[in-house]
């Protein structure tokens, strides 16, 4: 017997095993956790299968099965929803997979931040740097904005800017996740593009004399926003490794594989965005004093660090 048909052999008992469960309504957690278990392993036979160039019906065969089983499980994930199953995949679930994927994010914190420091310190250094960046006359907007005390009162207002921030955020962090599927290179040029912009905004109103309205106006949500769009394209490198560096697999059981990490940085991205905007909407243009502006900043800092660190820690 050869090594192909004796890995077969082993093996087919456990996949249609997998079969049967995928037929059944699996009513006993005992059952989920077999069904997990033996996804896992199919998975891990899948690949096998492929080094060992199986006849195309075997690798189609474990591919399909391999998909049954994931929509299955995640299917079912999806819907046990609940507020405690919110809380469970916020505050633990999430922070432990940006823990998990930490090389891609400090690659994306990089990526971001880097160009940030550069525009900001390039712009407040030298104009011709910002204007090469951005044009001279959004600048001057923007000088015109921060030039003056940014609180205001207006409660229809204050919703009306939520909402925009909500789709300004979403728009950013799609475009660092979706264009991760040209290999990671979309997310790549996103994070270093809205790192660089930001940056230049920020080094020309210091340059200007406005520093001070825009820090007291962005200290409470930066954390929040900022932290946001490094984990959208810490997601969308993970996207774009995916595809490239499939293990042994196809490129959509690699996206299924990859997929409930995907799934949870999505999630994390909407959070801290929507908890970003409804600061941003609610609470940084308001008249308040600057210094509590300010410290409240500090502590969102705390609490987005503390998250990412702590969250889901046992």
């Amino acid at each position: 017997m050869s090594d192909r048909d004796a890995f077969v052999a082993a093996r087919r008992p456990r996949w249609e095993r997998l079969e049967t469960l995928l037929s059944g309504l699996l009513r006993r957690p005992d059952e989920w956790s077999e069904l997990s278990a033996a996804y896992r392993s199919l998975c891990a036979d899948l690949s096998r299968a492929q080094s060992l160039d199986l006849p195309p019906d075997v690798l189609h065969y474990l591919d399909d099965l391999a998909g049954r089983a994931h929509n299955r499980l995640y299917a079912a994930s999806r819907g046990q929803w609940g507020l405690g199953r919110l809380v469970e995949l916020l505050f633990a679930e999430v922070p432990r997979e940006i823990r998990r994927e930490w090389r891609f994010f400090l690659v994306a914190t990089l990526l971001f931040y880097g160009p940030f420091a550069l525009g900001g310190v390039g712009a407040f250094l030298d104009p011709g740097f910002a204007t090469s960046v951005l044009p001279e006359s959004m600048l001057a907007g923007m000088e015109d904005m921060y030039s003056t005390d940014v609180g205001r009162s207006d409660a229809g207002q204050d919703a009306a800017m939520a909402g925009f921030y909500v789709r300004n955020n979403v728009g950013i962090a799609l475009r660092c996740f979706v264009t991760g599927v040209f290999a990671g290179l979309g997310s790549v040029f996103f994070l270093v593009y809205n790192g660089l912009v930001l940056g230049v905004v920020e080094g020309w109103l210091w340059r200007a004399g406005h520093g001070w309205n825009l820090l007291e106006f962005t200290a409470g949500h930066t954390a929040w926003e900022l932290t946001g769009i490094v984990v959208s394209g810490t997601a969308g490198l993970e996207l774009g490794w995916a595809l490239v560096v499939t293990n042994g697999r196809t490129r959509s059981g690699s996206l299924r594989a990859a997929a409930p990490t995907l799934y949870r940085l999505v999630v994390g991205t909407a959070f801290l965005l929507f908890v970003a905007a409804m600061i941003e909407g609610f609470w940084s243009g308001s008249p308040v004093w600057a210094s509590v502006k300010l410290a409240f900043g500090a502590v969102q800092v705390v609490i987005v660090a503390s998250w990412i660190l702590l969250g889901g820690r046992r």
